[in-house]
Order: C-alpha cells, then structure tokens, then sequence
C-alpha cells in the first residue's frame, strides 16, 4: 500500500521537517531502517543514548539523532539530522519516504454504488456503496468493502479491504479503517423474560468517528443503544479492539490489542490502554490516564497517573497454593482485627 519515493537528501528532508544537518547534507537516503539493520541508502535513528555504541557499527548512510548528545558521537556514518525528539522526527521521515500508494479515482466495474461519489473518489473492486452516503473528496473504498445507507465519510478517508461501516455510521477526515474492522454492528443489548429467554433491544445510536482515527484490522465498533458511539478526534486503535455500545473516547488516546470496553464507558483524552486490558461498563477513566496491558478496570479512574492489575505469571502449583490463600484474605484480616484490640486493650490495663 506503500509507494517508495526516489529518495531525499538530508538538506531536502531538513527544509520540509526542520532540524539540522550535521555532515554532508547532500547525502541521499532512501528508505528508513534500525541501526542495526541499516544497509547504505538508509537512514537510521537513535532514541535511546544508551544505544550510541550502534552508531559505531551501523552501515546506514545517516542518522537522526538528538541535539543533546550531537557532542559525544565519535564514531558512526558521520552524517547526522539533528532532532529534538529523534523518534518522532523518524516518523515524520517514514511517512516521507513511504507515502500511501493511492488507486485510480472511479468506480470498479465490479463494485455497485448506489450513491453519488466525487471524481477523485476510489471504490474498488467487489465493493458496495447504499443508498444515501455521502462521500467526501479524495475517499478511497477499498475491495470487498461495505457502506451502509445514509453512513457518510470524510474527505481523504481510506477504507482497507474488507471493511463494514454499518448505515448511518459517519467516518471522519483522513481516518483510516484496516481490513475486516466492523463499524456500527449492534451492540449487545438484551433484556431477561421470567423464563431466561432474551428479548433483544433495538441499537438504535449511531458510531461517530472523529477525523484523523486509525483504526486496526478485526476491531469492533457498536453503534449506540439510545445515544450515539463516539470516537473522538486522533483516536488510535490496535488490531481486535472491541468497543462496546455507547461509549465515548476522548480525543488522541490509544488504545493497543485486545482490549475490551464494556458498554456506556467514558474515557478521556490522551489516555494509553495497554494490550488485553479490560474496561467494565458505565465507567469514567479521567483524562492521561495509563491502563497497563492485561489489566482489569472495574470502578472509575478520577486522577491521572498509571493503573495496574495484573499478577505476574508462575508456576501453576505456585499459583494454586498461592490462591488458596488469597481465598482467605477476609478471615485473616478479621482475625488479625481481633487481635489488634486485644493488644490494644493489654496496653490499656498495663
């Protein structure tokens, strides 16, 4: 999907992103690569200056590295772009030297769209666009794709293959959707007859994508019971996310695999969601907040800071007596109780 370009010298580079050349700017790289995978034509990158001794031994024709250590590099290719923050400038390069590789605008002869598109719009083959949508500039719909009646997408929105936006559901600008990710199925909503059998609740509520949200492959969005799903603005989401109905997400918070969001959820802005990490329902996690991968929310988070609720791995037979013990923690806790007021009251008669 990517489209490698001829290259750019380090003056070239510095003169689009900023920075400073120190070496040879005229120096041309091709293509992005780690220190220690670097061939010639390739610029690395040095985030951590406890790596600086891979400078010594990388075969990449230049490198990006900070400001701050510029004075201690001796040995390595002798071409440098100077950065503030090394990693960040190293994606900004990336996106540089590999921009999106865009299909021709039009529609494929296989593809059945029921809806007016924009001339530089792109709907691929085997797609199907209902009626109703509405489709900004420079849309791209990739293969196999579904887009449900009166859903919309912003200008400069790309669709992977295989992707389902349910009807109604509105994308954002420039978000980008990966392959097999299903935007406003029904969310899971049911009530309980007498007997247990289950009546199943309309989801009505739509899924309201900000602009500029990556979304991953198999992630599953739900529209909304009532309200509406909301995805805010610079939202990033990992592979086989599940986000439950009517939950909201603040604004440039990322969210790594696995995840869960149990419905009706409220989550901040600039929020980190670590791999596996499970949400219950009709919470509210606070703006920066950081949920640690393989960890359990289960009551609101009010304050900023990191949350973690895991327990490290053990041998099996360890964790079984281990937990026979934890099982016991109230009695314990009560007995140590009494015993602390019968010291207590030994102090007083002493």
């Amino acid at each position: 999907m990517f489209l490698n370009t001829p290259g750019f010298s380090l003056d070239e580079i510095v003169l689009r992103l900023g920075g400073q050349v120190l070496g040879d700017g005229t120096t041309r790289v091709l293509q992005v690569a780690s220190l220690s995978s670097a061939a010639s034509g390739d610029l690395a990158f040095l985030a951590n200056p406890r790596l600086k001794k891979e400078l010594a031994t990388t075969r990449a024709s230049a490198a990006i590295i900070s400001r701050r250590i510029s004075d201690q590099v001796v040995e390595g290719p002798g071409h440098y772009i100077l950065a503030d923050d090394p990693y960040l400038y190293f994606a900004r390069v990336a996106q540089l030297l590999n921009p999106v590789r865009c299909p021709p605008s039009g529609i494929h002869p296989s593809a059945c769209v029921e809806s007016p598109i924009p001339e530089n719009a792109s709907v691929g083959p085997g797609a199907w666009v209902g009626p109703g949508v509405q489709l900004g500039e420079g849309v791209i719909i990739g293969p196999g794709c579904r887009v449900g009646a009166g859903a919309s997408l912003g200008d400069g929105a790309l669709l992977h293959g295989g992707v389902t936006v349910y009807q109604d559901c509105h994308v954002g600008k420039r978000a980008v959707i990966h392959s097999g990710a299903v935007i406003g199925a029904d969310g899971f909503g049911f009530a309980r007859e007498k007997d247990g059998r289950w009546v199943k609740i309309p989801q009505i509520g739509r899924v309201l994508i900000g602009d500029d949200v990556e979304i991953g492959a198999n992630t599953t969005i739900d529209r909304g019971a009532l309200d509406d799903t909301v995805i805010a603005d610079g939202v990033i989401i990992d592979n086989l996310v599940q986000v439950a109905h009517n939950v909201r997400i603040g604004r440039f918070t990322a969210i790594a695999g696995c995840v869960g969001i149990a419905g009706s959820t409220r989550i901040g802005e600039r929020c980190m969601l670590g791999g596996a990490a499970m949400i219950i329902g009709h919470l509210e996690i606070c703006d920066d907040v950081t949920v640690s991968a393989g960890t359990m929310i289960s009551k609101s988070v009010r304050e900023p800071g990191v949350y973690t609720g895991n327990m490290p791995q053990q041998a099996h037979a360890d964790w079984l007596k281990n937990f026979a013990h934890v099982r016991h923690l109230e009695e314990m806790a009560d007995r140590i109780r009494v015993l602390e007021k019968r010291l207590a009251e030994l102090g007083d008669t002493n």
